[in-house]
């Protein structure tokens, strides 16, 4: 009763003219930039950070969530028209939404997705709303040494876990702490790593690295491969939207499973929307009885992942707000807009922050209601937008992200860091190396230092405190046994590929 009275104060809070100006804001920018292949998600919420440092905390958080959950609504319509996805969870949308497209039931599928997008949304909502508290009550008894080893779990799932090599991804990890260090010590009050320049010594801007990292390293990318996709002139209207008695069939069950893993897999750190969507397919297709449809235009094939890509954005906001501890690279960043904002995420801002906490959560219903309202009606519209030239849509994005990072500090030092990072981070992901493990190494760099001191003051320096403390044993040991997995996967597919080759 006491979590439905607290549910009822956010949404006095996210009803108010102002929340749902910056709600329907937000979703609104995320749905444009999702359905834009190339952009993605992340890039924006950068560029839109700057802008919610004079909002309110709640306002500002509304519409950075909005532009997050919206741009998973909108990423799956190029995949289906183009197969180009908008961002890296709707990869998977094209292996059976394009050719869904192809067979002129486009508007089917764009239709479909909405709806598992939404059901999907709410379903990890609702968890929310119900584990967020109990999991906030239990973290209040987490020591800094707890804290410490559970960032310590994050940031080597984050690199383990995630798409291509686990070397290169804890070398990106470390390379986001050393980043971290960057400024003044927390403690001494020393400036380190500096080299002199006065603009450095609060640290490498946020906004910076991540437009660099994401924004220009993108931009670069599609300038580099050249390839300009175009949609076909299909009509899309409502009334070849209406899916079939089989296509709802199809639809049931694999969207309440989607729903399932996506948000189990979002409340994991580290692991993200992108593999969620991923097993979600894997399992559809060993669960069906005609697997040889997958690939060729399967509504399962779109359902599932559309429903666990949406379920684990919403369900990645559990560990985000009542640990501390970011699922993702956007996640991330939203953190760190949190701080900037005063506000540090952890079990405490259920109870001290009650007002911000069950706003924000209020606002993902609203949202998820607003984007039904606008993909549905709207799609054709959104369709038009893949229209636009890329010749004049990059220097645009270019301009606004220069615009963005030099608003936050006035200062011209982070602007040629951002276009610095961009080529770094465009060479990097062209050899393998991605560059979300680094934004979150980065981000909870300074987070681990100062609980790793913590724990040492409160203990007399003595390192047994983070194994003498069954919590922070629990996390230390899981952290190994991903060490242990993620050599032993690298080492065995050495072994094959040596044994494949003549």
């Amino acid at each position: 009763m006491e979590t439905l009275n607290l549910l009822a104060m956010g949404f006095e809070q996210a009803l108010t003219p102002e929340a749902l100006m910056f709600c329907l804001l937000g979703v609104s920018l995320g749905t444009f930039i999702g359905v834009l292949p190339g952009i993605g998600s992340l890039t924006t919420i950068a560029l839109c950070l700057p802008l919610t440092f004079h909002l309110e905390p709640l306002l500002g958080l509304i519409m950075l969530a909005g532009i997050f959950y919206g741009a998973q609504y909108g990423s799956s319509t190029a995949s289906i028209l183009l197969n180009v996805p908008g961002s890296a969870p709707a990869a998977i949308t094209c292996l059976d939404g394009y050719p869904m497209s192809r067979q002129g039931r486009a508007g089917i599928a764009l239709f479909m997705t909405t709806i598992a997008s939404f059901i999907g949304g709410s379903f990890a909502i609702l968890l929310l709303v119900f584990f967020a508290p109990v999991l906030a009550n239990f973290a209040i008894s987490f020591s800094a040494a707890d804290y410490f080893s559970i960032m310590i779990l994050a940031l080597t799932a984050a690199s383990t876990l995630s798409v291509g090599s686990p070397v290169k991804g804890l070398a990106m990890v470390t390379f986001g702490l050393l980043l971290g260090m960057v400024g003044t010590d927390i403690n001494s009050g020393q400036f380190r790593f500096t080299f002199g320049i006065p603009a450095l010594t609060d640290g490498i801007n946020l906004v910076a690295l991540a437009m660099g990292l994401f924004g220009v390293a993108e931009i670069l990318n599609n300038l580099n491969e050249g390839k300009v996709p175009q949609a076909g002139q299909e009509a899309i209207t409502l009334k070849n939207m209406m899916p079939t008695k089989d296509d709802w069939k199809a639809f049931r069950y694999s969207c309440m499973r989607g729903s399932l893993i996506g948000s189990f897999i979002g409340m994991l750190p580290g692991t993200g929307p992108t593999i969620a969507t991923f097993m979600a397919y894997a399992g559809e297709k060993k669960l069906s009885h005609h697997p040889e449809k997958f690939g060729h235009g399967a509504v399962e094939g779109i359902s599932a992942p559309e429903a666990a890509n949406n379920a684990s954005v919403q369900a990645a906001f559990i560990p985000t707000l009542t640990l501390g501890v970011p699922g993702d690279a956007i996640m991330a960043v939203m953190l760190g807009g949190l701080l900037v904002h005063g506000i540090t995420p952890g079990p405490q801002l259920v109870t001290t922050d009650a007002a911000l906490f069950w706003g924000v959560v209020a606002s993902f219903w609203i949202g998820n209601v607003l984007l039904l309202i606008l993909n549905l009606p709207m799609i054709g519209l959104w369709v038009k937008l893949l229209s636009i030239p890329y010749r004049f849509l990059f220097p645009a994005v270019l301009f606004l992200i220069c615009i963005g990072v030099y608003s936050v500090n006035n200062n011209r030092v982070d602007v040629l860091l951002t276009l610095g990072f961009g080529v770094m981070g465009f060479f990097l992901n062209r050899h393998g190396f991605a560059s979300a493990p680094l934004l979150l190494g980065f981000v909870l760099g300074p987070l681990i230092e100062e609980n790793f001191r913590r724990a040492l003051v409160l203990s007399d320096s003595s390192l047994a405190t983070f194994v003498e403390r069954p919590i922070s044993l629990v996390f230390l040991v899981l952290t190994a046994i991903l060490l242990v997995f993620s050599l032993w996967r690298k080492t065995g597919t050495t072994h094959s590929r040596s044994q494949a080759a003549p």
